[in-house]
């Protein structure tokens, strides 16, 4: 129970500077990409960006978790669960972002081909 109470007040205050980090960073990719390219083009850079950020956050911090148990180190263990949660959270919001987005463009869904043809090259075939 202390350790869900450290989390919902402790939680927010800590994770604030990463998360302002990897916005503005989004911010920067977005307005050179729209520089660059089209809108719906940054937007699916910026989704990309913020799917595979959230991935390695949620990866690296979730490994600190497990080293925290093994060492049975509680401090540590409510920071990473922190970094945890909100990597979780901030990929499910892209997940949904990204959902959204193909909905609305869709021309950006990638086609399916269906399954690869073997061709037999014999010597009485064309």
């Amino acid at each position: 129970m202390n350790l869900l109470v450290r989390l919902l007040v402790l939680g927010p205050a800590r994770i604030l500077p990463v998360v302002l980090t990897i916005a503005l960073v989004a911010g920067i990719i977005y307005v050179v990409m729209v520089a660059r390219t089209s809108p719906e083009r940054a937007k699916e850079v910026v989704i990309a960006f913020f799917t595979w950020t959230f991935i390695a956050l949620a990866v690296f911090f979730g490994l600190a978790c497990l080293y925290a148990l093994a060492e049975n180190n509680a401090p540590v263990l409510d920071l990473a669960l922190s970094f945890v949660i909100v990597a979780l959270v901030g990929l499910s919001i892209t997940r949904l972002c990204n959902r959204r987005f193909l909905k609305n463009h869709p021309h950006y869904i990638p086609k399916r081909t269906g399954r690869a043809k073997t061709k037999r090259r014999f010597p009485w075939e064309k």
